[in-house]
Formats: C-alpha cells, structure tokens, sequence
C-alpha cells in the first residue's frame, strides 16, 4: 500500500474506533498535473497572454523557465507574456512546489495546452477555454532542437520589479488598515506540552498601540499553547510581549544535545543486535568481522536559513469571507488547513501565493497563516504577520540529525559487499505535523524521505542498506533533497575510502562500478567524465602556499533516478591550525533537456554552497529543551568571503527534463570532504567541521 493510501485507511479507522476524539491532521492533496488542469494555467485576452504560474516562485526560476515553454508553444515574444503567482480561485488544485518536479511534471501539460490554444486561436476560436489534447513530447514545438527561447537565455520573469524593490513578497503586502499581529508560545521545543500559567493582560491593553489578546485553540502548535497579540505598529508588539508578561508550564523532561546523539547513536542500536526497521536494499552477507571499510559519520541538525522569515496577511471581508496573502510552497494546502481549523468552506477562503523568499522545503506547512487567519478574524481587520528570526529557528522544523555506519569488503580492488545502517528522524512524516500515535502508525511503513540518496548508485554484489526512525524531541522535517544531503556525503565518504583502501584513483574506481549498459549508471559515468574533464583530474591540485596543503576531492549522485551530477573540489588545509578553506569547485550536472541554462547553473552553484556550509558550518544547538538559536550567529550560514569560484558544466542529450533544484546537494558535500581527506590525512566523519588535523608529512 502507499503512503497515501496507508494514512487515508489507517487514519480513518483511527479516528473513528480505535482513538476516539483522534482526527487525521490535514493531509496534503498532490493531484498530478495533465493537461485539463493545464487548461487553466494560461490565458488569452486582447492580444495579450497570462501565465498564472502552477508551481510557486521561490528563486529557483520557475516562472522563467515556464514562461519559455508558453512562447515557444504559443509562437509569441516574452514581451507578449504575463507571468504572474495565482490565487486559489484562479486555477484548478495543484500540486505543492516540492521535489524538484516543476519542469519534469509540468513542462509537458503547460506545452500541451499551449498548444491547443494557438490551435484555437488560429482558427478564429476567440475563447480561452478550449479542448487540450495529450500530445507527445515529440509533436510539440517546446521540445524540439533548435527552439527560440527554450534552451536559451530568456530574461528573468520579475527581475527588473526585484531590483527595483517593487511589491512581489508576502511582506510587502500592505491593505488598507492593516494591522500587525504575533503569537507568543513557550520557550522550548513545541513537542514538549506548554500551556499559559499566567499572563497580565490589562497591562498588555494598556500599552499604546495595542488592539487586542488573543486567546483561540487554534493557536496552538504542535504540542505548545500560544496567545496572539495585535498592534497599531510592528514596533509596539515588543512592547505589548513585554507588559503581557506570559509565565509558561512545560511539561516533560528538558532535553541537551547529548540526548539527541545518544537516541540516534547507531553503534548504541547495533550493539543492541538485529535488523533495522526499515531496509532500502537487504542482501544476505556472508558472515565475519572483517572489513575493509568501517566508517561512523555523525550529521547534525540543521535549519533551512531562508533569508526571509515566514509570513502572511489576512483579511477578513464583511460578508465572512477571508483573504490570505501567503509565501508558501503550497496554497491550497493553507487553505485546506484554514478552512478546517476554523470551520469555513474552500468556497469561504481565497488564498493568494506571492514569490517566497527562500524555503527549500521549509515553507511547506500552515504556520503563520493560521495565526494571521485567526488574529484577523478576532480583530475585523487585515493582520500581517511575520515570524522572527529566532521564532523561525526554534518554532520551524529543520534537518533531522542521522547517525551512520558505513563497512564494505573489497576483493581484487572491486567492492564486493556493502552495509550501511543509520539512524535518523521523520521527514516526509514530520512531527510538526502528525501526532505521535499517527506517527507509529506511519512508522510501519517507514519513510521514503529518510530514505533518499541512500540506495546505492554503484554495482554492487551484495549490499544490505536499512536506517531506524527515531521521533526527537525537536520538529524535523524536509529539508532541501530530503535525506539525499546527508546519506550522499555518506556513501560517497565511504566510497572514497574504499578506493583508498583498494589503492585506486578515486575517478577510476567509480567508473569501474558502474554499468554502461544500464542508463542511470551509463548518465553516471557521463557526469563524472565531464566533470573530471573540466577540472582536469588527473594533474594534482593547484600548489599550496608555504604552510598550507593542498588536496582535490570527487562525488557523484543521482537525484530521484532523474537527475545526475558528479562534483570535483579542491582545497587548502593550514598545516598549523588545520583550518579548511575551498579553493575551487566543479560540477557536471546531468537533467536531461535544459529549459533554462542560467537558472540550472543558478540551482548547481546554490547546491554547491549548500554542501559547503554542510561541511563547514551548518548546526543547529540544542539546549535546555529547546533549539538554543535566535540568529545566523549561532546557526551560521557560507559568507560571501567563503565562496570559491565555481564553474557548472550541464550535460544535455537531449533525454526528458528532470529535476535540477535538489540534485547537486547530493555530492557538494562529500567532495569538499574526500578533498580535505586528500589535503590532511584526516576524513571528516563529525559535521560541521571546519578545522581538522593535519597529518606529519
């Protein structure tokens, strides 16, 4: 049974015998996209086109690269074209933006009925509304060689209105007689009870500017009660928190970092003998102790660091309608949640998508949404509100911390058997959204975002792959490429050393387990052809200053079986000190047909930043029951000063679009990390790490 269907039965029987007064929560619908729903996407009037975007705006280009294929199918300039985020009531349900699947999912059907509308209108159909057929790929003109604006360089959609700061962001929404609103919680973990004990409340109304306190059940989140506050100004609700003086109960044991590593210590779990829970690939092994490879690597948790905190406006109309102004991954999941904590109907709720700053799966839930919903509502009046830095870290949830174990026996230098078991915690099935007791039941069935980038890409005789689901005391959930960041640094870690161990150039063993007769693994080896190509593998690393030691390093990964790349790193290691510093990164990225050049190379270079800050920087603490961070300065992010330059090699055959969002994340690590191995002696198997010893030469 899938997921889906495994939620829909099991929930249903749950919540209405087994538990009563347990209800499902919300649970996200991802119709997939085809070309009647596409019908709707795109619209004709006055000799002018809109493109009301079916995928959310979120710097990844999407709107860009859609707004190609609508000209080229169309046979129109971009200047013809509006691009623009929809409403809820503009078009039909879609599904969130999440994955990495825009072009590949939705590349077609917006193609397809493009298509037809220029059918339509060429033959005096005036209308919009026009039949759409499903026609191949190979009959449209979006997908042939040679194309006018897909493949090309198409301007940025909405470039010129974000350098001259025009109004695109949910924080920039203003309506008229807006007020400002925020919504108080404990301070600790939200999977932790946390309940009101007192607050003074004619002190909080007695502050200038104050319009109201809110108390409503439907502020709650996760496991903690929140009281919502409304103000004149942003500035007065400082204030307002301040007089309010909320004193808090919080029920269960505080929790340190240390209980976090010690519930997902791996070598604790396999001391404790048998198998995982959960197995991606289970081979029988031959017995023994032996192993020419054993490898622990630790990655702790991590937050998403979207540069703009979460936010939305309400608005609430004097018929009982409510407006949303939203910057979130998915809109029709915030309305499904509005709609059902408040007891109004879709038909009730118009939520309206603005381009998000930054989210990369963490912008995927109804948060701040309902508490501007339930604050407007309370007040008759539009309320925005927006998450601080510090609420954003310790209210959101982030990369869940896994725990590794990596051994392989080798024979005449090939791998030969393979065991890579982990710990980790809930993704796809994260905490701050299904209760626990929804959560066991889910756990049955494991979960596939834990569990991606962990099957292995390389032949391989016998290979045994499991992991344990761990529910932590802090909010988990996707994180960019799910699972894929963290099992890629391990396995391609563990890779690296077995070459070592093998006495083999790290390119050459990886090609020499890989299949050219399989297509995945043929699209492997092209990658790290190329990649080896452009950085010249095979000469050593540029010369390292006196004092300093030089070394390069390789990865390579395949993204949901549709996408590849392989990444080449070079760095520089201090002799004294043992300080990391990236020199230079590489990246042969494979997504079959490129719709828009410059917005992959834009999505590579973010990935390779991303798995930059993974080795060097990024951590989230832990502390007191809580995650003890409130600012970049204690949940760090790659400075400008720390980018080296890079170079994106894209690799297009011509094969269907895949994804390019999420891929690179899955080598950029571990190719720092096989560098710094190559430039000290010492393999990275903790993260963050940015000083490291330094082997006697």
């Amino acid at each position: 049974m899938k997921r889906r269907g495994f939620l829909v039965v099991a929930g249903a029987a749950l919540g209405t015998g087994a538990l009563p007064g347990c209800t499902l929560p919300v649970i996200p619908k991802r119709p997939a996209p085809d070309v009647d729903a596409a019908r709707s996407w795109v619209r004709h009037a006055d000799g002018r086109f809109t493109l009301l975007l079916p995928r959310v705006e979120m710097g990844q280009g999407i709107g860009t690269a859609l707004a190609a294929i609508a000209c080229e199918e169309l046979g129109i300039a971009p200047a013809q074209l509006t691009v623009r985020q929809p409403s809820t009531d503009d078009i039909a349900r879609v599904r969130a933006t999440v994955g990495s699947d825009s072009i590949k999912d939705f590349a077609l059907p917006l193609a397809q009925a493009c298509a037809s509308l220029r059918e339509a209108l060429a033959s005096g159909q005036a209308r919009t509304a026009v039949a759409a057929a499903p026609q191949p790929a190979a009959a449209l003109r979006a997908f042939q060689p040679g194309a006018r604006w897909v493949g090309q360089g198409l301007p940025l959609a909405e470039g010129p209105a974000i350098v001259q700061g025009q109004a695109l962001f949910v924080a920039d929404v203003r309506r008229p007689g807006q007020l400002f609103g925020r919504v108080l919680r404990a301070p600790a973990s939200p999977e932790r009870p946390s309940r009101l004990r007192q607050v003074d409340e004619a002190a909080a109304r007695a502050v200038p500017g104050c319009v109201a306190v809110v108390r409503h059940a439907a502020l709650q989140l996760g496991q903690a009660e929140g009281i919502g506050i409304v103000a004149r100004t942003p500035g007065a609700l400082d204030r307002i928190a301040t007089a309010l003086a909320a004193q808090w109960a919080v029920d269960g044991p505080a929790f340190e970092q240390a209980d976090l590593d010690q519930a997902l210590d791996i070598d604790a779990r396999l001391a404790g003998g048998g198998r995982r829970q959960h197995a991606v690939r289970r081979d029988a092994l031959a017995p023994g102790d032996r192993w020419d490879v054993d490898l622990r690597i630790d990655i702790p948790l991590a937050a998403h660091g979207a540069i703009q905190p979460r936010a939305a406006v309400a608005e609430p109309a004097a018929d009982g309608h409510l407006h949303l102004w939203v910057g979130s991954q998915d809109v029709f999941y915030q309305r499904d949640v509005v709609c059902r904590r408040l007891g109004l109907a879709d038909s009730q709720v118009t939520v309206h998508g603005q381009r998000v700053g930054g989210a990369f799966g963490g912008k995927t839930l109804c948060t701040v949404e309902l508490e501007a919903a339930v604050l407007a509502r309370a007040v008759g009046a539009p309320v925005k509100v927006q998450w601080t830095r510090a609420q954003e870290l310790q209210l959101g949830f982030h990369r869940p911390p896994s725990s590794h174990r990596i051994r392989l026996r080798l024979q005449g230098g090939r791998l030969q058997q393979w065991w890579h078991a982990f710990a980790g915690s809930h993704i796809l099935f994260t905490n701050a959204a299904v209760p626990p007791w929804l959560q066991r039941a889910t756990d049955l069935i494991g979960d596939d975002g834990v569990a991606r980038g962990a099957a292995l890409p390389y032949r391989m005789p016998a290979a045994c792959t499991e992991f344990d689901l761990v529910r932590l005391p802090v909010f988990t959930g996707p994180w960019r490429g799910l699972g894929a960041g963290p099992n890629g640094f391990a396995v391609e870690s563990a890779i690296d050393e077995a070459a070592r161990a093998a006495g083999a150039d790290p390119l050459a063993f990886r090609l020499q387990h890989l299949d050219g007769v399989d297509p995945a693994q043929a699209r492997l080896a092209r990658v790290l052809q190329r990649v080896a190509q452009a950085a010249g593998w095979g000469r050593p690393a540029a010369a390292a200053a006196p004092g300093q030691r030089s070394g390069r390093g390789l990865a390579a990964g395949i993204y949901k079986g549709s996408s590849w790349c392989a990444v080449v790193a070079d760095v520089v290691v201090d002799a004294a000190s043992g300080a990391i510093r990236v020199t230079r990164l590489w990246c042969a990225h494979d997504c079959g047909r490129v719709v828009h050049p410059d917005q992959v190379r834009a999505q590579c270079e973010g990935n390779l930043v991303w798995g930059l800050g993974m080795v060097l920087t990024d951590q989230l603490p832990v502390a007191g029951g809580a995650v003890d961070a409130t600012s970049f300065a204690q949940a760090p992010l790659p400075a400008i000063g720390d980018l080296p330059p890079m170079e994106v090699v894209l690799v297009d055959h011509g094969e269907a679009p895949g994804g390019a969002g999420e891929t690179v994340i899955t080598a950029a690590g571990a190719a720092v990390a096989n560098a710094v191995r190559a430039a000290s002696g010492h393999r990275i198997t903790r993260l963050p790490t940015a000083r490291v010893p330094v082997a006697a030469s």
